[in-house]
C-alpha cells in the first residue's frame, strides 16, 4: 500500500482532512514571533472594515519577529533593522499556505476574532439614542440639572461604557429613582425596591447609586457628589432618603418639647442646663419630638452653637445647627416644630452652597436670619475671606446679596458674625 493521500484542503500545518491548524501550529502562532504581528493585523482589519488593504508594521522587532516576517514576505531583513512591515494580503496568503486558514479565520481560531467595529458603533449609537429618548420622558426632564446630568454621562463616556457592559438599563433605573425624589424620609432599600424591584440596587458604592448621586449633586448645585460615605449619606438625606437613621443627627441647643417620653425628657433636661444635644432620626421615629419654642434659630456651623452654649447657656434662644446641608433628622425636627407653631429664622455661610440652603428654607416658609447684603458686606470688612467656589446661587429674599457676592468673589463664614448672632439669641424678648 502507498502513503496515505493528504486531503487537498489541508496545508502543511493543518490537521489532515480538516483544513484547520494543528494544535502545535496554533501554539506557534501564539508565540513571540507571531503575537505582535497578528495583533497589529487584527487592529488594522477592524479599522478597515475587514478589508485586506495596506500593511502593518513592528517597531524594534525581536529576532523571532524578524524571522517570521522574512518567512512571510520571502525578503531578507538585516538583524539591525528598526522597523518591519508586512502587507495584510501577504500575511493572509502565508497563513493559508502554511496553516490552511486565512488571516480572519486564523484570528478567530486563536480566540481573538476580528470585530465589526462599524456595526458595533452603529448599535451603540442606536442604544444611546434610545436611552436618551427614554430619559427624556422623566418628570425632571425639563430641568437644567437633569439635562446637565445626561450631557455629562454622554460626554465622559459613562453612557457608552454602560452600553458596552450590557448595563444600559441602569440609566432607566436611575431615572425611575429620580422620578421618586424628593421623598419624605424613605429608607434607601424601600426606594430601591419601588424603583427597581431590588432592595439592594442602591447599596452605597453600586453603579446605580453612583449614577443617582451624580444627578443629586447637580441638583444641589455641586459639580460632583462627595467621595466619602458621610457626604454621600448627607446628599441622600437632602433628597429625603434615609441611608442610616442612627447616623442621621441634628445638633441642638435649648430645644424644649411638650412630651413626657424618654427623648423629650432628655431634651428638656439638656435645655434646662444649656447643654448641646445630638438628636438622631431613629430617636425621633421611636419618640416623636414636638418642640414648644415660638421661635427657633437655625445656623450652619457648630462654632456658633458652641459659643452660644458657652456664653449664654440656658438663656439662649432655641438653636438648631445643620452642620452643612440639613440632615433628614434636622428636616424632621424642624417640620415638627413648624407644625406645632414655631417660626424658623434661618441662616448659613455666605457662599453659594449657603445661599442654596437658605433659599430652600425660605421657600418652605423660613425667615432669613442676618442673610442680607448689608450683613455680607459687614462680615467681608472684618478680615480676609476665601474665594467663592462652585456655581452661583440666587438670593430671592434679597437679590442684592447674590449680586454683591458675585461682584466681590469672596465667601464669608458665619463664625465671623458670632457676636451679632449671639446678640440675637440673647435678646431680652427671648
Amino acid at each position: 500500500m502507498g502513503e496515505p493521500r493528504a486531503d487537498s484542503t489541508s496545508g502543511p500545518g493543518s490537521a489532515p482532512g480538516t483544513g484547520r491548524p494543528r494544535p502545535a501550529a496554533l501554539e506557534e502562532l501564539r508565540g513571540d514571533g507571531w503575537r505582535r504581528v497578528l495583533a497589529a493585523a487584527r487592529r488594522r482589519l477592524e479599522r478597515m472594515g475587514g478589508a485586506l488593504d495596506g500593511s502593518v508594521g513592528l517597531t524594534a522587532p525581536s529576532e523571532a519577529e524578524r524571522r517570521v516576517i522574512i518567512g512571510i514576505t520571502g525578503t531578507y531583513r538585516p538583524e539591525n533593522v528598526k522597523r518591519l512591515t508586512v502587507p495584510l494580503a501577504s500575511l493572509d496568503d502565508a497563513l493559508t499556505r502554511m496553516h490552511g486558514m486565512g488571516l480572519r479565520q486564523t484570528l478567530a481560531r486563536l480566540g481573538d476574532p476580528v470585530r465589526d467595529r462599524h456595526a458595533e458603533r452603529a448599535a451603540e449609537d442606536s442604544a444611546r439614542q434610545a436611552l436618551l429618548a427614554s430619559a427624556g420622558t422623566a418628570r425632571s426632564a425639563g430641568e437644567g440639572w437633569f439635562a446637565e446630568w445626561l450631557s455629562a454621562l454622554t460626554a465622559d463616556g459613562t453612557l457608552t461604557r454602560l452600553i458596552r457592559r450590557g448595563d444600559g438599563h441602569l440609566i432607566r433605573q436611575a431615572t425611575a429613582v429620580l422620578d421618586r425624589l424628593p421623598a419624605t424620609f424613605v429608607p434607601l432599600p424601600v426606594l430601591a425596591a419601588s424603583a427597581t424591584g431590588d432592595t439592594k440596587a442602591l447599596t452605597p458604592g453600586s453603579p446605580l447609586a453612583t449614577l443617582v448621586l451624580r444627578a443629586l449633586a447637580l441638583n444641589s448645585g455641586s459639580p460632583a457628589p462627595p467621595s466619602g460615605r458621610a457626604g454621600q449619606r448627607a446628599l441622600w438625606e437632602s433628597a429625603g432618603v434615609i441611608v442610616d437613621d442612627l447616623a442621621s443627627q441634628v445638633l441642638l441647643l435649648n430645644v424644649r418639647t411638650r412630651g413626657d417620653d424618654v427623648v423629650s425628657r432628655w431634651l428638656n433636661d439638656a435645655a434646662g442646663s444649656g447643654i448641646p444635644f445630638r438628636l438622631t432620626l431613629q430617636q425621633q421615629s421611636a419618640h416623636p419630638v414636638v418642640p414648644t419654642a415660638r421661635e427657633i434659630f437655625v445656623c450652619e456651623n457648630p462654632a456658633v452653637l458652641r459659643v452660644a452654649a458657652a456664653e449664654l447657656g440656658n438663656r439662649s434662644a432655641a438653636l438648631v445647627c445643620t452642620e452643612g446641608v440639613p440632615s433628614a433628622a434636622c428636616h424632621k425636627l424642624l417640620a415638627a416644630a413648624v407644625a406645632a407653631g414655631s417660626r424658623l429664622r434661618w441662616r448659613a455661610d455666605f457662599d453659594w452652597t449657603g445661599l442654596h440652603i437658605v433659599a430652600a428654607a425660605v421657600r418652605d416658609g423660613a425667615t432669613p436670619w442676618r442673610m442680607g447684603a448689608a450683613d455680607y458686606t459687614a462680615g467681608l470688612a472684618l478680615g480676609e475671606s476665601t474665594p467663592l467656589i462652585g456655581g452661583p446661587s440666587d438670593s430671592p429674599w434679597d437679590p442684592a446679596l447674590a449680586e454683591a457676592m458675585a461682584a466681590e468673589g469672596r465667601a464669608v463664614m458665619e463664625e465671623r458674625l458670632i457676636p451679632a448672632l449671639c446678640g440675637d439669641l440673647s435678646a431680652p424678648s427671648r
